[in-house]
């Protein structure tokens, strides 16, 4: 087969091996995985994990978060970073700035069911790929998802966007640390996360309509809609009283007591959100007295009169053992655990348990979040190395070996991933 003359049929290259299988409920589903770095790459791990098959492709130099480690995994393919939103895809490399590169992709875009892209505002368009004038013509029932960071028109479109420059502009920054010392940048990346979530839900919605409709359309995301999304309460109190929310550190800005104690053997968080658990918190510790003072008789008392609160629980809370201290608050009805490193966290029993660190001779990772009653998951499996399934995906295309060859040849697919150039 000539690749140069004759049209490939993209839906090929889908080849849905796990389709036949109860993977999940997207099973079938073909989404073209063209991000990089954090948040499209996780909004696609996302639909992996619930069953479908997600190509991604990778420029020859590869997904930048490859490098960044250490650590790095054993095969030294990537680091660990990268392996962590990038499990259960099979994995191609192009070179896209050839003509080869994006008539290979021009396929895949024509089979494909959703698409997740975040480039530089108008790459895609200056490639040939704009979606209103090409991609929809071409593939009516394509749900294309765009994240980028500040949207792409207004005052701002088109500028890069980072996870802690969204921070900052957000003011979530300002509202995280203490109130004496710098903002502080949350310690996950919380809103690439976010707007990952939000693009799941929106190619969701989207799939749903078509259902309807038989057509697709473009799922709009950034990071700036993402971040603005979750400064509640704070955006809320702002919006009632017009006071600018402050750094309050560890602690609630409105709820008395919601805040890390130091306890015998390390630190522990109690929250006590209504009276009853007050009380209740209160007769844990041994003094009935405290939950039955005027003083901190509401929250609202609770709230006016905190450091003379803070200062007795404090002190009694001092005494105890945060685990056993932390059994006893929950069997009372108090909110309440011990603040535990991620290691304690991952290999905690209940974690164990719901299956969200997963251990075994096939994956070490984490699970799946969502669980469906009756509908099953994907069990994951690792991170592709650059280029993996390239040369499978392609005779699935339609090519032949002599044309992938020459495609190899000619750059079109990148050089091998060697570990030296991955360290």
């Amino acid at each position: 087969m000539n690749a140069h003359d004759d049209r490939i049929d993209g839906r090929k290259a889908w080849r849905t091996a796990d389709s036949t299988e109860n993977h999940g409920v997207l099973s079938g589903v073909r989404v073209l995985d063209l991000s990089r770095v954090l948040a499209g790459p996780y909004t696609t791990q996302t639909l992996a994990d619930q069953g479908a098959e997600v190509i991604k492709v990778e420029a020859p130099t590869g997904d930048e978060t490859r490098g960044w480690g250490p650590p790095f995994i054993e095969s030294g393919t990537s680091s660990a970073y990268y392996a962590g939103l990038n499990h259960s895809k099979e994995n191609i490399s192009l070179d896209l700035r050839t003509d080869q590169g994006r008539g290979i992709l021009r396929e895949l875009l024509a089979g494909a069911d959703v698409v997740v892209e975040n480039f530089k505002a108008g790459t895609m368009a200056r490639w040939g790929f704009d979606y209103d004038d090409v991609l929809a013509p071409m593939n009516p029932g394509l749900v294309y998802c765009r994240i980028t960071g500040f949207g792409v028109d207004g005052p701002l479109g088109g500028l890069p966007g980072y996870d802690a420059v969204l921070q900052s502009f957000g003011g979530l920054m300002s509202i995280n640390g203490y109130p004496d010392r710098k903002p502080l940048r949350m310690g996950v990346p919380i809103v690439d996360l976010m707007a990952a979530n939000h693009a799941v839900q929106g190619i969701l919605l989207a799939m749903l309509e078509r259902g309807r409709s038989g057509r697709g359309q473009l799922v709009d995301i950034t990071l700036l809609d993402s971040v603005i999304s979750i400064l509640h309460p704070h955006s809320a109190n702002w919006l009632t009283s017009g006071s600018v929310p402050q750094r309050t550190g560890d602690v609630h800005p409105t709820v008395v007591p919601y805040q890390v104690f130091t306890a015998r053997d390390g630190d522990l968080f109690i929250s006590a959100a209504n009276d009853r658990q007050f009380r209740s918190l209160a007769s844990a510790l041994g003094a009935p007295e405290v939950g039955s003072d005027p003083r901190f008789a509401t929250n609202a008392d609770r709230h006016a009169h905190r450091d003379e609160l803070i200062a007795t629980l404090s002190e009694r809370i001092a005494t105890h053992r945060r685990e056993d201290l932390a059994v006893r608050l929950e069997k009372a009805g108090v909110a309440a655990s011990a603040v535990h490193t991620v290691d304690e966290a991952l290999q905690s029993e209940q974690v164990r348990h719901r299956g969200l660190f997963l251990d075994t001779e096939e994956y070490r990772g984490i699970g799946v979040p969502v669980s469906l009653s009756r509908s099953a998951h994907r069990s994951p499996r690792p991170a592709a190395p650059r280029g993996h399934d390239t040369r499978a995906v392609l005779r699935a295309m339609g090519y032949t070996e002599e044309t992938v060859e020459e495609f190899a040849a000619s750059g079109v697919l990148g050089e091998p991933l060697t570990t030296e150039s991955a360290l």
